[in-house]
């Protein structure tokens, strides 16, 4: 089914079974954030097979009211200064190497199990640093709905979060990869043992490398 937003006018295609076949769907326009309402699919509408990447930006709202839920705030009380991290990793062995750094490093964590979680939890908070496997819920790394999101998220807001990469196909701090997926570092799993030293480093470089920017804005 093709999705139009009516702010945007920005089209988007998603596969007919994803959506409720007896009921209004509410979705978020990924670009505008416009709510646009889809009435039920027909039953004898068949899927295109080939669902678009944009599918998984959508917010599914079966409910008529978007209202604030408390619940779906990731931190409930953060202090003055704190740091906050989302770890999108769900290899246990991976992340018994990662959590401990994080908090080390004194990150208010929050771990998620799917794009669908992690891209909700981002909605209610701005996230200081954001560790990502990317396979993490892909079985593309290229079609990572978390990395996706990232690369389209506004300017002012994407500036002042780190995003560190896990994967087997990039060398660790591989600049050009790194641009290339629109991350901050790249950190090979071979080379895990050393995440403490290698998200230092990149987010020291990171500091520098924003530093008189933010001097202007201040």
């Amino acid at each position: 089914m093709e999705i139009i937003c009516e702010s945007c006018q920005s089209k988007f295609r998603i596969a007919d079974e994803k959506l409720p076949k007896d009921k209004t769907a509410f979705l978020k326009c990924p670009k505008c954030k416009n709510r646009i309402s889809v009435a039920p699919v027909a039953k004898d509408a068949g899927g295109t097979g080939q669902p678009d990447i944009e599918e998984d930006f959508f917010s599914f709202d079966e409910d008529e009211s978007d209202g604030y839920d408390a619940s779906d705030k990731p931190f409930d009380f953060v202090e003055e200064e704190g740091k906050t991290a989302l770890l999108c990793e769900l290899d246990p062995m991976l992340k018994k190497t990662i959590l401990p750094v994080l908090d080390v490093l004194e990150y208010h964590v929050t771990e998620v199990t799917n794009s669908r979680e992690a891209l909700k939890n981002m909605r209610y908070h701005s996230y200081d640093l954001i560790v990502v496997n990317e396979y993490f819920d892909a079985k593309n790394p290229d079609a990572n709905g978390v990395l996706i999101y990232l690369e389209r998220l506004n300017m002012s807001i994407r500036r002042n979060v780190f995003v560190a990469l896990i994967t087997r196909r990039f060398r660790t701090m591989d600049h050009m990869a790194a641009f290339q997926k629109s991350v901050n570092i790249i950190v090979n799993v071979d080379n895990i043992s050393d995440f403490d030293k290698i998200l230092r480093r990149g987010m020291a470089d990171f500091g520098i490398f924003y530093q008189a920017y933010k001097d202007c804005l201040t």
